[in-house]
């Protein structure tokens, strides 16, 4: 570093090679050595630093970008495991009541049609879409249920103004479908109760309550549909939701609360 800086400094440009010195220096003394070493050394830090910071930030955006692919197809998986698992339960009560030569056949068709459309179109490549057509989707579904399930009663209560909140979509249906699916076990009069309401504006809350036979084993409950919903809420809140499963006499209650996004 001396030998080059002290040899262009002579020869290109002036036989004073340390012109900006307040006394004389003399080539290949140690303090001269020193003094253009240091002043050498300012500038390869300066651009180092700049180079490591560049690099850094490079690095981060594409590990930013990874994080975000990663989180993307992890997601996209998770919601087509739900759908998949959801349809395959809806074929087979219709295979249930082909068997029986039910007249409700064609009803279940046309309902579980729109189902479709709405998962094939209305919410395909969406993060977000409204709640209302949420709780439209589980109306269809819960319509489904009803003709395969003789005795059974839905009760829906939307308890505040949920017209300008959006939801992840289809994150409820899982609750939904789990009420059913083991509610109706050995379950006569399967009694469902769906509370929708906003906490404080600030958070969505949403419970499902379904009574089940005493001597049901509750271990039976859940399945892929509620786990995957568990995993895909944590992609997407984090640690920012709750959810929370309990009995009260013969009920059994999943209660979910996220934060509230608007359309806007």
């Amino acid at each position: 570093m001396y030998l080059c800086k002290t040899a262009l400094t002579y020869y290109i440009i002036s036989e004073n090679i340390w012109p900006e010195a307040n006394r004389e220096y003399h080539p290949f003394e140690i303090n001269h050595i020193v003094a253009v070493c240091i002043g050498e050394l300012y500038v390869l830090a300066m651009a180092s630093s700049v180079y490591l910071t560049l690099t850094w930030l490079r690095e981060r955006e594409r590990n930013r970008s990874l994080r975000e692919n990663q989180f993307k197809i992890k997601l996209k998986y998770l919601e087509n495991q739900i759908q998949p698992h959801f349809f395959f339960n809806t074929l087979n009560n219709l295979y249930a009541l082909s068997l029986e030569s039910s007249n409700k056949v064609p009803d279940v068709i046309i309902k579980l049609s729109n189902l479709m459309e709405y998962v094939l179109y209305d919410v395909k490549g969406t993060k977000f879409v409204p709640l209302i057509k949420e709780i439209d989707y589980i109306q269809n579904y819960i319509e489904i249920e009803k003709l395969r399930f003789e005795n059974v009663e839905v009760t829906i209560n939307l308890e505040s103004n949920i017209e300008d909140i959006v939801v992840p979509p289809l994150i409820f249906i899982s609750l939904v479908e789990n009420a059913f699916k083991h509610g109706g076990l050995n379950n006569r009069n399967l009694k469902i109760k769906i509370n929708c309401k906003v906490i404080d504006n600030k958070l969505l809350d949403f419970e499902i309550l379904n009574n089940f036979v005493i001597s049901q084993n509750l271990n039976q409950k859940g399945g892929i549909g509620l786990i995957n919903t568990k995993k895909r809420l944590k992609l997407i809140y984090k640690n920012n939701f709750s959810i929370k499963q309990s009995t009260k006499l013969n009920y059994y209650i999943i209660r979910l609360q996220i934060p509230i996004h608007n359309e806007d």
